[in-house]
């Protein structure tokens, strides 16, 4: 997958197109991530220690990694990834607008 946990990403497509947010989770098994304040559902949970008060809960759902791009640290700007290798063999994410090395 082209986007990992922590990463700053920008909603491309959907009803939240536009919005960015921060990656909490990521699900590389079936493509899809949970970005934060973004896909917003309301879950009916039962009364249990961890949550007394029980009730509507709204949380994060999951989206798909293709409606999302990652924002260049660098740069601010939405953009692709190219992957570099490195001297001593290590490869590292890499920003395809400025050519910044990305934080793996």
């Amino acid at each position: 997958m082209h986007i990992k946990k922590k990463d700053k990403v920008r909603v491309l497509s959907g009803e939240y197109e536009g919005l960015e947010g921060e990656v909490l989770k990521v699900f590389p098994e079936n493509g899809r991530l949970i970005v934060e304040k973004v896909n917003m559902i309301k879950r009916h949970t039962k009364k249990t220690q961890r949550t007394p008060q029980g009730g509507i809960v709204e949380k994060e759902a999951p989206v798909d990694a293709s409606n999302v791009m990652l924002i260049c640290p660098k740069c601010g700007k939405a953009a692709r990834t190219g992957t570099a290798v490195l001297g001593d063999g290590s490869r590292v994410r890499t920003c395809k607008k400025c050519g910044e090395m990305l934080a793996n």
